[in-house]
């Protein structure tokens, strides 16, 4: 083997090492990507396909479903009705971003008279209401209401850092007229730093029995960190019945929540 051919194959070696070394470093990332939680497998720390572990989607097979409580629809004025649907999320720390949902209406016959559909956001853990306020469905009378969600939800898991700062506190609750020209007042605080945005306040009045007689709604477009606001609910008819118990549930979009 002469000199000038082991100086060639030299080269060629050298150079096929180069092209490997080359080839390695585009083709090891393709077939070695980290694993993420778009990437359609379960990897990582994953319990199901990009959900669970470190991702903040959280896997539908460990998530309890919401129940709902009950669903109403209760008279404003002849002809015209507030729906509310009365749920509970049993998930700690885990929340719905935007999810449709429906109502529908039966008569005394149970013969289906309507509906309303809508969107929403399921808070995180704890009882919420959904409200549909102005409801017309002529001289036929509401008797049976129900509820569902249109959806599937994709959950998503809040921190719980966040969830124990966030707290929203309601007092003086006082209802005055009740038998004449309802009003419902109450105090509202943002009891944390962060500032919440397009809150709904809704108002729930229940009999002696927990029998819910008539509920309103009353909204607000900012609550500050450590704001206070008076918040006022009126009925344009007496309310049926004796009001023995007064509920007030603050309902925003965590999503929204930020911190100024």
């Amino acid at each position: 083997m002469t000199w000038a051919f082991k100086r060639q194959f030299f080269y060629i070696i050298i150079f096929v090492l180069f092209l490997l070394v080359f080839g390695f470093l585009i083709i090891y990332p393709r077939f070695n990507k980290m694993p993420t939680c778009t990437d359609n497998k379960q990897n990582g720390n994953e319990t199901g396909v990009d959900c669970g572990g470190a991702c903040a989607y959280a896997c539908l097979a460990q998530v309890d479903a919401v129940s709902v409580l009950w669903a109403r629809a209760f008279r404003v004025i002849p002809g015209r009705y507030n729906a509310v649907a009365y749920l509970e999320n049993h998930n700690k720390n885990i929340s719905v971003e935007k999810i449709a949902y429906r109502f529908r209406f039966a008569d005394s016959n149970n013969v289906y008279i309507g509906k309303r559909e809508g969107t929403t956001y399921i808070p995180p853990s704890g009882r919420f209401a959904i409200f549909e306020p102005g409801i017309d469905i002529g001289n036929s009378v509401p008797v049976y209401t129900t509820f569902e969600f249109t959806q599937t939800p994709q959950w998503v898991t809040i921190s719980q850092e966040k969830l124990n700062q966030l707290k929203v506190l309601v007092s003086d609750i006082k209802l005055v007229g009740e038998a004449t020209s309802p009003v419902l007042s109450a105090t509202i605080k943002n009891n944390s730093f962060f500032t919440i945005g397009e809150m709904d306040v809704v108002a729930i009045l229940y009999d002696s029995n927990h029998n819910a007689v008539s509920t309103s709604r009353t909204y607000l477009e900012k609550l500050i960190g450590g704001e206070s606001r008076n918040i006022t609910f009126t009925w344009p008819e007496p309310i049926a019945g004796s009001v023995i118990e007064k509920e007030i549930i603050p309902l925003y979009n965590i999503f929204s929540v930020q911190l100024k």
